[in-house]
């Protein structure tokens, strides 16, 4: 799987570490930063960061990276990836544009050159809003009723499984998800692969599964029930719903 990164800052270096944890190949991971293709050899504008993620590849543009890609990752900024880049890549892509308040490119210029594209990005007024406050507020949640010393990858891990999962389930969302987003479908497919930021579930979800880790993985210094536990984060799920 070829994977294009487009950003080197915080964000884009943190994910591609979580993709290698989940079985990515750092040499099918090729990051783009403002000078063009991060590449073995390169010297302008390298770190030590950019330097564990530097390619052995002959691209040099991200035109040239998005040739046969499999995976988009946009971390940068608006209006980056063109038609024709989107037309260059591989069967059924995956594109996570998530520039904000503008993404690489929009979901509605993705679909006039491929039907077949799987598309996310930062914004609500699209399907598949990638936001952050799906994972910081109840990463934290678990790793605090656990006292956990650390935040590790084993947690970070079990928060990715439990939004998968979550997404994929075929029982009844929350009717304060359906008026937050009238008129949506809520299928498992591609306009919904990721649970909506209103969705009280994710607090059950995650956080039980960063708690469940933490313990798992030593870092915990205050094992807890977890039937009790899940149990309470369903009541504390169902109070947020009401509001």
């Amino acid at each position: 799987m070829k994977i294009v990164v487009s950003g080197a800052g915080a964000a884009s270096i943190s994910c591609c570490r979580l993709y290698k944890d989940l079985g990515a190949r750092a040499e099918n991971i090729t990051m783009i930063d403002s000078r063009g293709v991060i590449y073995k050899g390169r010297s302008a504008g390298m770190n030590s960061f950019k330097e564990e993620f530097a390619s052995d590849t002959d691209d040099r543009t991200l035109s040239d990276a998005m040739a046969g890609a499999d995976v988009f990752v946009g971390l940068s900024q608006g209006g980056v990836v063109s038609k024709e880049m989107v037309e260059s890549m591989g069967e059924r892509p995956i594109i996570f544009a998530m520039a904000n308040p503008n993404p690489e490119i929009t979901p509605d210029d993705v679909k006039v050159v491929r039907a077949d594209a799987i598309m996310a990005t930062g914004r609500s007024d699209y399907p598949n809003q990638v936001n952050n406050v799906l994972g910081f507020p109840f990463i934290f949640r678990g790793a605090l009723d656990v006292r956990a010393t650390a935040i590790n990858e084993e947690m970070k891990l079990a928060a990715v499984y439990a939004l998968a999962e979550l997404a994929q389930r075929g029982e009844a969302l929350p009717e304060v998800v359906k008026r937050a987003y009238p008129g949506e479908n809520f299928d498992f497919g591609p306009d919904y692969i990721i649970p909506k930021p209103f969705d009280s579930r994710v607090l059950q979800y995650v956080s039980l599964a960063v708690a469940q880790a933490a313990m798992d993985s030593g870092v915990a210094r205050q094992p807890i029930d977890v039937r009790e536990y899940e149990e309470r984060l369903i009541r504390t799920a169902a109070e947020i719903a009401k509001l």
